[in-house]
């Protein structure tokens, strides 16, 4: 009786699983059809989901309209840069929170969290006009800046959970061996927290990757990476669907694919130290 039950538990979880993992996943395939569709079919009243004429002639359009490979290589150089920088900083942050706590920890780590709760809206003017002294606007430099602190409180936070994980007594084993400070982040928490950094850094990468609001207003054309791609295809004259979908087609495209190739590792990072 026991066995039943726990067997159809199993089922209506795997059913569910599977309903909200479909569910999710259904707006990015109605993207993915409507880029092989004409702009009438696209626009169809009832929606034609797969009974139409397929067409690659959206995405000769967007690659003939558009130089993709600047808009590409900007997101990665912003997005990967972004990544990089944060993780650099967030390191020893995460470390001296995790290891050498002080009486404010918590609260310094509550209100790391809490600047994610600002509107962006509430500091563009502000930023907006130390891009302009600085020379910063519509430059990669700049929203690298922007991307890394805006998701730094995300980094430290995550980086701080995994390194509570690993047992000071490793640490402190280190010290006595004669490690110094840097060769404790170096050669002993950062190897083992390798879990834990791969998915922070997929995860911010992501992140980074998928940010629209600042890349439409701090850029215009030299440093506009894909977000600010795929806002092209919105015009007075009206939305032009299919290129649309098939614009965003093409932006979604490289992150997808890295994120199919590195799920173990994310979720490896993600469940690291959830089983003793």
């Amino acid at each position: 009786m026991a066995r039943s039950v726990t067997t159809q538990r199993k089922i209506i979880n795997t059913a569910v699983a599977w309903t909200v993992g479909l569910l999710i996943f259904f707006p990015i395939l109605w993207t993915i059809l409507t880029s092989f569709k004409t702009e009438a079919t696209a626009i169809a009243d009832p929606p034609v989901f797969l009974a139409f004429d397929w067409t690659l002639e959206n995405y000769a359009t967007v690659l003939e309209r558009s130089d993709y490979m600047r808009f590409l290589w900007n997101s990665v150089i912003i997005a990967g840069g972004s990544t990089l920088l944060g993780i650099i900083i967030a390191v020893p942050a995460a470390w001296s929170m995790a290891f050498v706590p002080g009486p404010r920890t918590k609260d310094i780590l509550l209100w790391m969290l809490s600047t994610k709760m600002l509107p962006a809206v509430g500091v563009l003017y502000p930023i907006y006009l130390i891009f302009i002294k600085l020379g910063l606007l519509d430059t990669r430099t700049g929203l690298v800046l922007v991307l890394m602190l805006m998701n730094l409180p995300i980094i430290v936070w995550m980086l701080y959970t995994y390194f509570r994980e690993i047992p000071v007594e490793i640490l402190e084993a280190a010290r006595m061996d004669g490690a110094g400070l840097k060769e404790e982040i170096l050669y002993v928490l950062t190897p083992m927290a390798i879990p834990g950094i791969a998915s922070t850094l997929l995860l911010n990468f992501i992140l980074a990757w998928n940010e629209a609001f600042w890349t439409l207003n701090l850029t215009a054309a030299k440093a506009a990476p894909l977000t600010a791609f795929i806002a092209s295809y919105s015009s007075p004259e009206g939305l032009f669907y299919a290129k649309l979908s098939a614009a965003s087609t093409m932006a979604i495209a490289p992150i997808l694919i890295l994120g199919w190739f590195s799920q173990k590792q994310l979720v490896s990072g993600l469940t690291f130290g959830a089983v003793k």
